[in-house]
């Protein structure tokens, strides 16, 4: 899918989901966590294993909203 149209559907979902306002939300939150953790010169262990955490949650979200885009496009 070209860039521009999957940044547009992306957009519209966001102005008429609440779901996937819902998740656009929470992946832009957990992606400003993680700009915390990689400015830091260094993590504790538990600090460690929270980033692997939301790493893992975002990509979790991100594919969830890749899923409704591609439905939406389906729709069409």
């Amino acid at each position: 899918m070209e860039a521009r149209l999957h940044d547009e559907l992306k957009d519209q979902l966001i102005e008429s989901s609440d779901e996937f306002r819902i998740l656009a939300n929470e992946h832009a939150a957990l992606e400003r966590k993680l700009d915390e953790f990689a400015a830091r010169p260094h993590l504790t262990e538990d600090e460690q294993m929270e980033e692997v955490s939301l790493k893992k949650r975002k990509l979790h979200l991100k594919d969830q909203m890749e899923g409704m885009i591609l439905e939406n496009t389906a729709s069409r």
